[in-house]
């Protein structure tokens, strides 16, 4: 954050720059309350002088936003240079002290307290004349409207901030056929930042098998705690799909892993097979932990479940599952993973004998996501590479779940559910996509803007 304002008023109306401070501090106050968020204040700046100065601190600082508070006028010279060196996006606020002037008492210097859009036209036309994008703010200091703005590109920053430094783990091999599943892992670092781990499913059978009958027993106790467990569930499915979530704690922490995809084949119940087929409990209680995890290799998805994580919406592994014309909604979900953090109730574990499409048998999750409104958002790939991120509203209601160890949510968008299944598909989404709760698209639209993504509101 850096507010400035205009040095040539300061010896002409000496109670001007106290009273602009005063707003500058309240800002800085209300920044650090807008949840897990790390201000750098470098403080007021008078001149270009100044500015420049600013703009070197704010570049050392690496900072995901670069926060400019127009107190009052101030020249175009003063911003550039920061937002040209950081390299970060820029967020324009014009916070006036209170809703309106006291027109009958006000002086030159009370007016100039509330002149902070008069550069908001300078600073956009000089700021796209440099090539730097930016957005604005404007309102009152204790707008909670424009506040509420301000608090979805701080959050949307924090996303970019998680994609940059983000490390996605990528375990086993691609479903096979699956096409659009299939990621250039260059173009997610060139594209969105971070790191992609390639990992082999080896990786975590050595971690399976180092697990200790002691922490095995103490994840079946846990799965007991967090899961209504079916009383199909056989008992040596259960300590498999415990023994194999330590397994997969141990490599998350071994590689420091953000997120991660995975899918393995195998053949005739032999030893990665088993893990392959064993992973969906660990990876529900992962994804749960803010560590989001997808199966079927699909790493966009789990990047994308990521995005809505830490927008603290959940994120769920899902698919389109299922049209209930009479109902009006689409069922929509997964077999496997899924986020335990915002199941409509206490998840259950069922056992299956056969895992559909897939080799192997074990335990899976079986749950419907929280009642109330929600929003999917998908990472699309275009023709050229491109990146696109798919997002639509609707609402979770209640009715009728099948019994098969699948997350299943019954979504109303308010339309004919097989219009929006046409409409949905041919936005550019993948095969997969993050459910989560709440109604997201404008931090979305903010995040996509941010990170320089396509955005698609179905």
């Amino acid at each position: 954050m850096v507010a400035g304002g205009l040095g040539a008023y300061w010896p002409q109306f000496p109670d001007l720059l106290p009273q602009l401070r005063r707003s500058a501090a309240r800002v800085a106050e209300r920044m650090r309350g807008l949840g897990d968020v790390d201000v750098v204040d470098v403080g007021f700046i008078s001149d270009a002088q100044e500015g420049a100065t600013a703009a070197e601190r704010l570049r050392v600082a690496g900072c995901d936003l670069i926060v400019g508070f127009l107190t009052t006028y101030m020249t175009a010279s003063m911003l550039v240079p920061v937002a040209q060196r950081s390299g970060a996006p820029v967020l324009l606020i014009n916070l006036q002290p209170t809703e309106r002037m006291d027109h009958a008492t006000f002086d030159t210097g009370a007016w100039l307290a509330y002149c902070g859009a008069c550069p908001l036209p300078e600073m956009a036309n000089a700021f796209d004349r440099a090539g730097v994008a930016f957005r604005s703010v404007s309102g009152f200091l204790e707008d909670d409207r424009a506040w509420a703005r301000i608090a979805r590109w701080v959050h949307a920053a924090g996303v970019r901030g998680a994609l940059r430094h983000a490390r996605h783990g990528l375990m086993g091999h691609l479903y096979p056929g699956m096409l659009d599943v299939s990621t250039d892992l260059t173009s997610v670092c060139t594209q969105l930042g971070g790191h992609v781990e390639v990992l082999e499913i080896d990786d975590l059978r050595v971690r399976a098998a180092a697990a200790t009958d002691a922490q095995v027993a103490e994840r079946v106790a846990l799965t007991r705690a967090v899961f209504d467990v079916d009383a199909g569930v056989d008992p040596d499915d259960l300590a498999w799909g415990a023994r194999v979530s330590v397994g997969l704690d141990r490599l998350v922490e071994d590689f420091a892993l953000d997120s991660l995809a995975y899918y393995h084949r195998g053949l005739d119940g032999e030893q990665h097979e088993r893990l392959g087929a064993g992973l969906i409990l660990g990876a529900s209680l992962l994804t749960a932990r803010g560590v989001p995890a997808a199966g079927e290799y699909e790493l966009r998805n789990s990047i994308a479940m990521l995005v809505m994580d830490r927008l603290g919406a959940g994120g769920s592994f899902t698919e389109l599952q299922a049209l209930d014309f009479t109902a009006g909604v689409v069922e929509m979900g997964h077999d496997g993973p899924a986020h335990l953090g915002i199941s409509a109730a206490r998840p259950r574990l069922r056992g299956l004998g056969v895992y559909h499409g897939k080799r192997g048998w074990g335990v899976s999750v079986e749950f419907d996501v929280r009642h109330g409104p929600v929003t999917l958002c998908g990472l699309g790939q275009r023709r050229d590479g491109r990146y696109v991120l798919v997002a639509a509203e609707g609402e979770v209601v209640d009715g009728p779940h099948l019994s098969i160890g699948n997350t299943t949510s019954r979504v109303d968008f308010g339309v004919d559910p097989g219009e929006w299944t046409d409409a949905w598909s041919a936005s550019g989404v993948d095969h997969h996509w993050a459910l989560g709760t709440g109604h997201r698209l404008a931090e979305l639209a903010a995040v996509a803007e941010l990170v320089g993504l396509e955005f698609v509101a179905v």
